[in-house]
């Protein structure tokens, strides 16, 4: 049994790891750990854990947590795994970060965006962007792990085929891209009160997103050059589902069967990730509460372009979802175990 530690159970991401961790049939979470629930029961905080965890919450020490567990998820704001990590603590445990510390490479970068001073620059190098089905070598045998974001994660999945082998022009990229509330995280927001979210939609951080970096330099990394996008997030009111609408201009006319080819190339042995059938668009109710990503494309011949869509529950495939995937990947165990989740319909 892998025995687990996790800092930050009571968040939006953090509850949805102990949901999905229980029916995991080798792990075992020995800490829930809560800076804002220290010595309350876990269940009082989440009743539908009522009688299925008995633990009260733990503090954040993680330098005790790490004598006790095979694993740390950190599921905290940004900063604060920057802060508690250091290199003693991974020549003890290996540690699977949701917040946004070590997902960016570039520290002034990282700093200018989130407004923070990094605290443990030596280790950012070391950690392995945690995308599956990307850098599965890389992550079976690595000590850190930075969980990408929810939109970084359905917006690069939706786009990296064509990225990939250079059949759009990414400086006409934009990425149009909806998300539930849930996605805010659990802290009390005037935003995010129902008379504020109910019956209505918005953008937001139009041109600032913090997840704008990251989405470009993931996506530099797969085109082989520097990718500059135009990204706008905006709130529907809904609990969980990111959906992704991106448009880009082709370099060349293509078929809809050569395009499908292209994207069957990279996603046809992914479980995780389903192609659709044509003209089928992808939903946030047919991904709900499992880890699967829909994607698939409509070719816009008259303006030539192409439009890529994806569809995912943010808080699994966008979280928790695709950090037990990774802790699966670590522990040599099968990728999809505790996953095997079938969507929730309606």
């Amino acid at each position: 049994m892998i025995k687990v530690g996790i800092i930050g159970a009571t968040g939006y991401a953090g509850g949805e790891l102990v949901r999905l961790l229980l029916g995991h049939r080798q792990a075992e979470i020995k800490w829930f750990g809560s800076k804002s629930y220290i010595g309350q029961q876990f269940s009082h905080i989440y009743q539908n854990m009522f009688q299925l965890v008995e633990e009260k919450c733990l503090d954040d020490n993680m330098d005790e947590l790490a004598k006790q567990v095979d694993v740390i998820f950190t599921a905290t704001p940004q900063g604060l795994c920057a802060s508690l990590l250091n290199e003693d603590i991974l020549n003890k445990v290996k540690v699977i970060d949701l917040s946004a510390d070590y997902r960016i490479k570039d520290v002034e970068t990282y700093e200018q965006w989130y407004g923070l001073r990094h605290a443990s620059p030596q280790l950012i190098e070391e950690a392995v962007y945690g995308l599956c089905e990307v850098n599965r070598e890389s992550i079976k045998n690595a000590r850190l792990i930075a969980n990408p974001g929810c939109y970084p994660t359905c917006s690069f999945l939706s786009v990296y085929p064509l990225v990939k082998e250079g059949i759009i022009q990414t400086e006409t990229l934009i990425i149009d891209a909806k998300s539930g509330t849930s996605g805010a995280g659990r802290g009390a927001k005037v935003d995010n009160l129902y008379c504020e979210v109910n019956e209505n939609m918005k953008a937001y951080s139009a041109a600032n997103h913090r997840h704008t970096p990251e989405i470009e330099e993931q996506l530099s990394y797969a085109a082989g050059k520097k990718v500059v996008m135009n990204f706008t997030p905006h709130l529907v009111p809904m609990n969980r589902g990111i959906l992704i609408t991106a448009y880009a201009s082709l370099k060349e006319e293509m078929t809809y069967e050569e395009m499908k080819a292209v994207y069957d190339k990279y996603y046809e042995k992914e479980y995780f990730v389903r192609v659709l059938e044509k003209d089928v668009y992808p939903q946030t109710k047919w991904v709900e509460g499992s880890n699967f990503v829909d994607v698939n494309f409509k070719i816009d011949t008259r303006t030539n372009r192409v439009i890529m869509m994806g569809a995912m529950d943010n808080l699994v495939k966008g979280a928790a979802g695709q950090a037990v995937q990774n802790m699966n990947l670590m522990f040599g165990l099968e990728e999809s175990m505790g996953l095997q989740l079938v969507p929730m319909f309606p």
